[in-house]
């Protein structure tokens, strides 16, 4: 969104589910809800949102890439309370509309995040629910330590992203950004994902840097923060390390919640 010069992997959003992967939105919504998703993908947690609010709801799934709100119209077409719209996180054409406004994993990627707060609050309902789902990058980590090559490509990633203004450390910001517009109650939950060896999902969870490089290797070469060499070298490396050594893999997440003054 905004300035962002990359397609998420459909790949990845394809297999992310309300109950699994945005678990306190999950527990929040009941039938008959208005729900707004901002940056929606592939429309794979929005459908669960559509089946939780159930016919009397109405789900609305807003994302800036053309590509996947197709995608997410094919794939979810089957549900009469569910429609995606093409909108930008910083320009959403809604006025009060949602009884929960939501972005799972999106803010990490809006350079202006202030004005992509003030516009999901503008389109919640007064008293309606902003939750927002986000990573702390800088404290994702590894057990053990991973190979230094895809170190290197990790520490061009973030560096990379802090080169658009995109906030590498943005689930730590959001209680005082959701503050500072005037939501009340504000509040954070920890939502890390950790996969441990002993796992059954623990291939398919630390597959995702392999995914990262594979989609954002390109990008990465363009902008010249990584050559051909260090991007193969980092994957290498690392899928041998995680098939052998690699014990736990954490994703620093938290939700933050706040509600919009007023009563609907």
């Amino acid at each position: 969104m905004g300035s962002q010069q990359h397609q998420s992997d459909p790949r990845i959003l394809d297999r992310r589910r309300l109950a699994t992967d945005h678990r306190v939105l999950a527990g929040l919504l009941a039938p008959g809800m208005a729900v707004l998703d901002v940056g929606c993908g592939t429309g794979a947690i929005t459908s669960g949102v559509a089946e939780a609010v159930g016919p009397d709801g109405v789900v609305v799934g807003v994302d800036r890439d053309h590509g996947l709100i197709e995608r997410a119209r094919a794939h979810c077409a089957g549900r009469p309370n569910l429609s995606f719209e093409e909108a930008d996180a910083i320009a959403l054409p809604y006025d009060g509309r949602f009884d929960v406004v939501t972005a799972a994993r999106t803010l990490q990627w809006v350079a202006d995040l202030p004005a992509a707060v003030r516009q999901m609050i503008s389109a919640a309902r007064p008293g309606g629910l902003l939750v927002v789902l986000d990573y702390n990058h800088a404290l994702n980590s590894w057990d053990p330590a991973p190979p230094p090559e895809f170190a290197a490509f990790y520490a061009a990633f973030l560096g990379w992203r802090q080169s658009h203004g995109w906030d590498n450390e943005v689930a730590n910001h959001c209680p005082a950004l959701f503050a500072a517009a005037g939501l009340r109650d504000v509040r954070t939950i920890v939502q890390d994902e950790t996969s441990i060896r002993t796992d059954q999902d623990f291939a398919e969870k630390t597959g995702l840097w392999p995914e990262v490089i594979d989609n954002l290797g390109p990008t990465l070469q363009s902008a010249g923060v990584c050559d051909v060499s260090l991007l193969a070298a980092a994957r290498q490396s690392y899928e041998a390390w995680r098939r052998t050594d690699l014990e736990r893999h954490t994703l620093s997440m938290t939700a933050t919640l706040g509600w919009r003054a007023g009563t609907g």
